[in-house]
């Protein structure tokens, strides 16, 4: 009879429930698109397209978003405010993050000078050259957040427009509000569908 594996056996078990958020919380999925869900007890109104808005009025404030980018410094979400923001959680092991780079890349030139500022979160990626890799094969110059944990996807309040899994895509008006949101990868004629009323907000 061994005495050495019980200790270790209780560990994983009480190990277990937490080890099971923690992945959830992580974002481990790579998702295609195919189903999108809206938020519950929100306000969020999902059209046909599955893209969740929110109405002006029913906005609520985008989480302080702050780190390093891919190259090791600093940058910061506060930096871009007055701007639409366009916030897109990545990773480079992500084949529908692949598909959709060329249509952000295409999208965040055409709507730079409207006041549009493109900027990736980058997560489950262990190595930043993997991620500086992807960016350089598929052409992107916006800047990403390295963030291999998903630390700052957790910072998303819930029930409100999250990065819950990879890719999506939230983006926050002038006002610095979540409002609207698309789980999957995205075309640029869903972006402008996106983008195009918040930029013509006042």
């Amino acid at each position: 009879m061994s005495y050495g594996r019980a200790p270790r056996r209780r560990f994983t078990l009480l190990a277990a429930p937490a080890a099971a958020a923690a992945l959830a919380l992580t974002l481990t999925a790579c998702d295609s698109g195919s189903e999108v869900t809206g938020g519950g007890d929100t306000n969020f109104v999902t059209g046909k397209g599955g893209i969740a808005t929110a109405a002006k009025g029913d906005r609520v404030d985008a989480p302080k978003l702050d780190g390093e980018n891919l190259d090791g410094k600093k940058l910061d979400l506060a930096d871009y405010k007055g701007k639409v923001i366009v916030l897109n959680a990545w990773g480079s092991w992500c084949a529908p993050c692949r598909l959709e780079s060329k249509y952000f890349t295409k999208v965040a030139k055409a709507t730079e000078d409207q006041g549009v500022q493109f900027v990736g979160v980058n997560t489950r990626d262990l190595e930043r050259t993997q991620a500086v890799s992807f960016e350089k094969d598929y052409g992107v110059t916006y800047p990403s957040f390295y963030d291999p944990t998903g630390k700052l996807l957790l910072r998303f309040p819930k029930g409100t427009f999250r990065l819950q899994s990879i890719p999506s895509t939230v983006v926050i008006d002038r006002d610095g509000k979540l409002a609207a949101r698309f789980v999957g990868p995205l075309d640029d004629t869903q972006l402008h569908k996106m983008i195009d009323p918040l930029i013509a907000e006042k």
